[in-house]
Formats: C-alpha cells, structure tokens, sequence
C-alpha cells in the first residue's frame, strides 16, 4: 500500500470514528435508546421503518407470510416489492438479519450508525480524490464527518434512515463524476450509480442534481488549456455513466414509480420558504426545527468554508465559482421553482428541506478547496470568522436560537481558530501577497499534473517529476518551506529532532482542538434533537413486553391460510401485522393502494395520515368479509400520552370464517353507497344490519333497535369517547377528517327493551357533524346464516404462495369468485387451463366471473413496472457489458494485427 492510500485508510477511519462517537454521545446524553429510557422511534422511524425491517428479518430467514412480490400480513394482501424499493432495499438494510428478532430497534440503530459512518468515509475519500495530497489528511478526515454530522443528518435523517443512502450517495457520485473527468472506473462508475438509486431513488436523485453541480464546478476551474470539446465530453461521459446506472437500477424504480401512482393521493402541501433568520438559525449548534433547513455544519467547517472567498493563495476563479455554488444551492432552497426540482416536482409530505445535506457537501467541498491550498493566513481567517459572525447576527431574532446555541458558536469558533493557528506553525508556508499572483497547489502546478480531461495516460513530466505537497512533511533533517526573511526557520539552539517534534505536537493540538469542537457541537446538537423530537412528535415504544405478548397471542391463533388471524384494533404502531404478525387490515405506506383505502372507507374503516395509515376495524361482518378467523383483542397502549389506563388482558376470539375464496351468486355488481353498514351488506350479499333513526340532543344520541342485537357507531369525524348506556365501557374515537377518519366502533348490546343511549364527550358532535345512519344494529343470527351460505358455496380448497392464490371450485359454481384480497394493480387470473387475463373487480376486491364449467381458479401478482423494468435493467447490463470488453477485445485485435518486424512487413506483402 502506498502512503497516499494508507493516509486515505487513516483519515476515512478518523472521520468514521469521529461519527460513531458523536451520534452515541448525543444519545446517551439525550437518554435515549440504546442508552437510556427515551425511545428514539418517533414518526415514519416507529410506524414504517422499524416494521418494514421486521418483514425484511422474517423474509430473510423464512417467516414471513408472502415473499418479495405479496404481503400477504398487511392490508389483506399488498404489494411488497415498492416497500421494499422504498424502505429497505439499502445494502445496509440486509444486516437486520444479523440481530435477535426481538432487537429490530437495535439493528436499526446501528444501520443508522454505520450509515453516517460510511457517508463521513466517501466524504473524506471524495475529499482526497478532489485535491489529493495537497491536504493533511487528518483534517479531510474532521471535514468528512462534519458532513456526515450535519444537522439534516442528526435532526431529520436520524429517523428516516432510507435518507441516509442520499448522505452516502452524494459523495460517492461525486467520486464518480471524478472518474468521468479522468476517464477512469468504467465499469464501477454505473455500478455505483445504480447502488445509489436502488438504495433510496429519492435522496439519490437530489444527490445526483448535486453531484452534476459538482462536476461542473470542476470542469469550470480546470486548466483554461482544455479546450471546450473535451469539457463538454467529460460531461456527456458522465451523464452516460448516470443514464447506465439508473438504467440498471431500472427493475426496482419502475415498480416503486408505478406503486405510487396506484397510491392514495395523501397530503397536498404548497411550498412556504422559511423566514431567513430561522435559515441562518439552524447552521448553528443546538437548534431545532421540523419545517426549517437544519444546514448546522459544525463552526469549524463553516470557519474553513467561510475562508474560501478571502483565501488569496487560492486561484480567483476557483474561490468566486465554489463561493457561488454554495449560495446558489442555498438560495434554491428557498425558492419554489427549484424547490420542486430537488423534490422530484412535488412538495413532499412533511420536511419540505430533504436536499439540505447537498448544502452541507458543498460547503465541506468549499472547505477542502481553501484548505488545500495551504492553512488560511490571517486575511482569509478572519473572513471565515466574519461569516460564522454574520450568520449568528442574522439569527439573532430567530425563535430556534437556544440558550447553548452562541456559546458552543463561539466556542467552535474559538478553537477552529485556534486550530488553524496552531496548523499554520506546524506548516508554515510562503504568505501570498497582493501582487504576487496565487499560487496554484502542488497537484496542479504543472501541465503534466494538471487535471485530466480524458483517458489519455500519464505523460512522461507525470512520471518523472513528482508534485510536491502543499502541506510536505519533510522529515527531521530538513527545514520547512521559508517565507519572508526568517520566518519558518529553525530557531537556533534547536535540535531538528527537537523541530520535529515540535511541529508533531502543534499539528496534534489543532487537530485535537478541530475534532474536539466537532465531537463536543455534534454530540450536544445531537442530544437536543433527541429530546425536542419527543416532546414534538408522535413516538412509540420499543419492542417490549406488549409487543411479545402481542406476537405469542398471534402465533397461537394462526392458521394461515385457512384463515386470517388479525393482530387487534388497539395497535401499537400502524404496520402491527408487520411487528408482531398475523394478517390484518393495518397497512401504512407511501404506497397504499387507493383501492384498498376507499374500499376499507367505505366499509367503515378509520385511518390515520389523510389515508395512508389504514386500520383495522373490529367488526364480525367485514372478519367474514375478509376471512379472518381469530382475533387478538389488547388493552391500549399504555405509552401513548391518550390512552386511558387500561387493565384489560390479551385475549383472542373466534368465530367461524368463510374460505378466502367464496362465490357470490349471478347478477349484476352492486355499487357502494354512503352507508358502510349498507356496504357490508352488499358485499357480504344478505342483510344483517337495522338501522334506526336516531336523536342527537346535546352530546346524547339515542335510538331503537332489536333486543339484544349489538351496536355499532359510525362517526368519521368524531374525536373524544362513546359510551352505551350508564354502564358501558367508553370507546375511544379519533376522528379529524381528512387526516384521521374513526372507525366504526362496537358499543355493547343493546337491551331487552331495545333502547339506545350513547353518551358522547368530545369534538364533532354538534348539529350535522354526524351521518345520518351513525347507529347500526348487528343481527348475530342473520350473520351466522349468512357465512354458513359463503362456507357452503365457496372454495374447496384454497393453496396461497408468495406470489397468488389457487382455489378450487364447488362442482357448476356459477356467479363470480371473490378473493379476499384487495383488487390493486398487478392481478391477472385465469380459469383452469385458460390464458391469464388481468382480474375484475367486485366492491373492491380481486374476483373472476364463473360461467358453471370451471373447476379452479388461479390468480398470480405481478408488480406494474416489474417487466419493463426488468426489461431496462437487462439492457442495460448488456450494454454495460459492452463498455467493458468491447474496449479490450478491440484492443487485443489491434495489438494481435500490429506488424513491426521487417518480416512480417514482408509477409503482409506478400499475402497481399
């Protein structure tokens, strides 16, 4: 290994290290899990990602119900293949495997740990690679991990860990547009890039929209002697090297691109740009905020960055062009257009600022830039200083300021000074004058070091004629490089040994005063999240005793596929049949089919998250409708700051369920209506429901119904609780439509006089709030006929695989077949032998009309967007195949029909 890579080694290490320590620091000063009480699963981190890697650890080691193409626990049957694009398609994502089942929230951790680990390596490798050698590596290795310590990493990202690929991604296509300036890593180069999307396709994308900003910047500053054309073809090389690896990413994006488009439309937000001094806010330590860029860096980095601009040794055209860059990216940021080109032309759900870690990359750049060409002088340190003091004065109003945010400013700045000042005596170097023209590094001061525009090999000045570092460490019997007069000589009385040392020492104490202000800031900005996050959004616990019990209760009751056994209504997360099994109706996704949320609606279904987060819905007509046979009934969950106390026990009910596949007879296809209790009905094909008219006097709702018949509640947009009669359990509603939707709720039974009087207490009950048909009264009997008829009439047999459903038929079933599974985009079904055909639809779920002659249905999922993906990833691998032998074997022909000898110049002739 030459030096060159052993420092590389070293300073990704440092700032991997550097990372880990800060992260875990903050944490266990926070108190936060693994290191403290607090759990950390706030928001889409304990509703999406935990599950999500919970399906993935029981794909991975066989226990999951479904595969790769169908979740056969969530939503009665989804999709998997957009989640798993969406979610877990990282390489990181495959260690959860490594992990006890019940310690996902730990494998996630460190997933998310090892994440930022990574990004702080590309960095500082991307870092070495821009400017090798000009730099100590030590300190390209305390700028990685202020990227990867950047506020967007350690507030926002820390909890959607799929945006932690975007943080690795940016430097490594950056390294690849590195590579298409020179002409080098054909291959790696695509590969990468398809990596990076496959990983997370959305932070890819803002990652390559910054790379590109990257590479032109390059391009721009090089040696004014390459001419226009080679420019232009270092960037047609490297949109090709993109369009490759995107192309062989193509199998995973067109069915995540195609899921959601078949999604639930979810929020619509328009863009708000956020006030200035909030922006200049939150590139300080110790902020926080959910709708604000946190472009916090560290004060170090910002110092060094800052810098760039008043760094005369550094040529002018590099320092206007970086400088320009990084306020153009900022600047962008806050304007709508370009708004919406970072998110892919859409305001997304939530954070409106995902793009900030391209900011951060760009002023790390900035940084190394300035620094590569030396330690900054006195001129350019005060520059940088002056920025950080310009951005504390312009947040001086701002609410997010906390009482730790100046101090630790100052202190940062404090030692980053210092650091440089220490540095600088360490490195003295020959100070640039105002006439005196810059200085170009070492790397570049020759034409034949000069950056590369093309394949076209060393010359023989590159051979022969080493660069010089700019930061040379030249051993004990040499003298440093001199400035004016004296300075940098060796004091007399000075043994070199003894300069040496002394100089060792120096470069030590700056780089322990940088990587302590970055360790100390991070670690505290850290912390502070951890706790402002808790007290601002939704968290759940950790997997504990609740979840366990949940998941015994589950796994007794199972019986897969004969029928469904649903995890419960009073859920701890909103994927509990991905936590802790079963199959159940729970389903929250970027990629909840529209199909799956209306039919659930209009079956009386509440959902949370403007219909992303569908529930389940405690009611025995829809667990015939949907073949569920047990359910498991859990008192609520004592974490959420709601829920009343609740010393119910688990406990699991049966009843009787039809086949997944039953048979409904001829005749045309009903349509739903505003009624979900008149839904069920149609659907289940007999009437079991009395609806009474009823009398909303105050916040007391009364009505008639049949003795002893069971009561149910419809009241969408009612939030607070329900209670039958004096005696009644009170049931908990929680409605805001649109963005949460209760669900029809089980009261009790009625009396033997048949009287019904539901107090309620809450929000939504005035005049007009509730439906007109709220009340409806279930009849068991009527119910109990009606499944023995769907038992009777139905499947045979039914045999479920990962990937669809196989029923057989009753002798001269005629009508349609209904599946118990929602009719989303990707069902094609065929009739015994007969060619497949795409699936029909009855009230929302997959069916196939039976004309008396067929003895057996089956139906096969299929992804939209996985053929022509597959298709596109296929090509693409030929054609990336082509790039990489065809060069070779062309070469290998040239060389093999090359003549150099008179007699083969004789032979030629004469074969001629």
């Amino acid at each position: 290994m030459s030096i060159t890579e052993a420092a590389r080694g070293r300073a990704a290490a440092l700032s991997a290290l550097i990372t880990v320590v800060s992260v875990c620091a903050g944490d266990a000063i926070a108190r936060s899990f693994p290191f403290g009480p607090d759990t950390r699963a706030v928001n889409d981190l304990g509703n999406q990602f935990l599950p999500y890697h919970a399906r993935l650890w029981d794909l991975l080691h066989g226990r999951a119900d479904g595969g790769a193409l169908v979740n056969w626990q969530s939503g009665y049957g989804t999709s998997f293949l957009p989640d798993i694009g969406t979610y877990v398609s990282s390489p990181f994502a495959l260690l959860v495997g490594l992990f006890p089942r019940d310690e996902i929230d730990l494998a996630v951790y460190v997933i998310t740990v090892l994440k930022m680990a990574a990004a702080a390596a590309a960095m500082t490798v991307l870092l070495l690679a821009l400017r090798g050698g000009t730099g100590p590596w030590w300190a390209a290795g305390v700028l990685g991990s202020s990227y990867a310590l950047c506020g967007w990493a350690v507030t926002e990202a820390v909890y959607n860990p799929m945006w932690m690929d975007g943080l690795i991604a940016f430097p490594l296509l950056c390294l690849v547009g590195e590579w298409a300036r020179t002409g080098r890593h054909r291959l790696l180069g695509p590969v990468i890039v398809a990596l990076a999307w496959t990983a997370n396709f959305y932070t890819a994308y803002m990652a390559t929209l910054g790379a590109g900003l990257v590479l032109l910047m390059r391009v721009l500053t090089a040696d004014d002697s390459a001419p226009v054309r080679e420019r232009l073809g270092v960037l047609l090389r490297a949109a090709c090297t993109t369009l490759l690896g995107i192309g062989l990413a193509a199998p995973v994006l067109a069915v995540v691109f195609l899921g959601s488009k078949q999604a639930y439309p979810g929020w619509a937000r328009e863009f708000a740009p956020s006030h200035w001094t909030d922006v200049f806010a939150r590139a300080l330590p110790a902020t926080y905020s959910f709708y604000t860029p946190a472009g916090f860096l560290g004060t170090g980095g910002l110092v060094l960055a800052g810098t760039l601009l008043f760094n005369r040794a550094v040529p002018r055209r590099e320092r206007r062009a970086w400088t320009l860059l990084v306020v153009a990216v900022a600047v962008s940021m806050q304007w709508g257009p370009t708004h919406l080109v970072w998110h892919v032309f859409a305001t997304p759900n939530g954070s409106p600022y995902r793009q900030t870690f391209v900011l951060a990359g760009v002023l790390v750049i900035a940084a190394w830039v300035s620094l590569s060409y030396g330690w900054p002088g006195r001129r350019a340190l005060l520059g940088g200083t002056g920025v950080v003091a310009l951005l504390a004065v312009g947040a001086a109003t701002s609410s997010r300021i906390t009482s730790w945010t100046y101090p630790l400013a100052v202190a940062g700045v404090a030692a980053a000074v210092g650091a440089v000042v220490l540095a600088r005596r360490a490195h003295p170097a020959r100070p640039a004058s105002e006439d005196t023209p810059p200085a170009r590094p070492a790397a570049e001061a020759t034409p034949a070091a000069r950056p590369a525009f093309g394949n076209r090999g060393p010359g023989p000045a590159e051979r022969h004629i080493p660069a010089r570092p700019a930061f040379e460490d030249r051993g004990p019997g040499q003298r440093p490089c001199s400035g004016k007069g004296r300075v940098g000589e060796r004091p007399a009385g000075h043994s070199p040994a003894t300069a040496h040392r002394r100089r060792k020492t120096l470069a030590a104490a700056a780089a322990l005063l940088l990587v302590g202000a970055q360790v100390a800031q991070a670690a505290l900005t850290t912390a502070y999240a951890d706790r402002r996050r808790l007290a601002k959004l939704d968290d759940y616990a950790p997997w504990g005793d609740r979840q366990q019990a949940q998941a015994d209760a589950v796994a007794d009751a199972d019986g897969w596929p004969a029928y469904r056994t649903e995890p419960g209504r009073e859920p701890t997360t909103a994927n509990d049949p991905l936590t802790v099994g079963g199959q159940g109706a729970a389903y929250y996704s970027s990629h909840t089919p529209d199909v799956l949320t209306r039919t659930l609606a209009a079956l009386g279904a509440g959902w949370t998250s403007n219909g992303r987060a569908v529930q389940s819905l405690d009611n025995p007509v829809t667990d015939a409708l949907f073949s569920v046979g047990a359910r498991v009934h859990m008192p609520r969950d004592p974490h959420q700051r709601w829920s009343r106390p609740d010393d119910r026990k688990v406990t699991v009910t049966r009843a009787a369920a039809p086949q997944l596949v039953t048979v409904r007879p001829p005749g045309p296809e009903p349509r739903f209506a505003a009624s979900p209790f008149r839904n069920q009905e149609k659907l289940l094909g007999a009437r079991v429901y009395t609806l009474p008219r009823t009398a909303l006097r105050g916040g007391t709702l009364t009505a008639a119904c049949p003795a002893r018949s069971e009561v149910f509640l419809w009241a969408p947009g009612f939030s607070g609780t329900a209670r039958l009669g004096r005696g009644g359990t009170p049931a908990e509603l929680r409605g805001s439509v649109p963005a949460r939707r209760a669900a029809m709720q089980p009261l009790g039974a009625a009396g033997e006089d048949g009287r019904v009087t539901i107090t309620l207490k809450g929000a939504g009950t005035g005049a007009g709030k509730l439906p007109r048909e709220s009340v409806g009264c279930l009849d068991r009997n009527r119910l109990a006929d009606a499944v023995d008829g769907l038992r009777t009439g139905g499947a045979t047999s039914v045999r479920v695989t990962d990937s669809g459903v196989r029923a057989a038929l009753p002798p001269g079933a005629r009508g349609t077949a209904v599946f118990a599974m929602p009719r989303i985009a990707g069902w094609s079904c065929r009739k015994d032998g007969a060619k497949a055909r795409p699936a029909d639809s009855y009230l929302g779920l997959v069916a196939v009309p039976l004309d008396g002659r067929t003895s057996a249905v089956t139906c096969d999922f299929t992804p939209p967007g996985l053929r022509i993906g597959g298709l596109a990833g296929g090509l693409s691998l030929l054609l990336l195949i082509a790039v990489g032998v065809l060069p070779r074997a062309l070469a290998r022909r040239r060389r093999s029909h090359t003549k150099t000898s008179p007699e083969d110049h004789r032979l030629v002739a004469r074969t001629a």
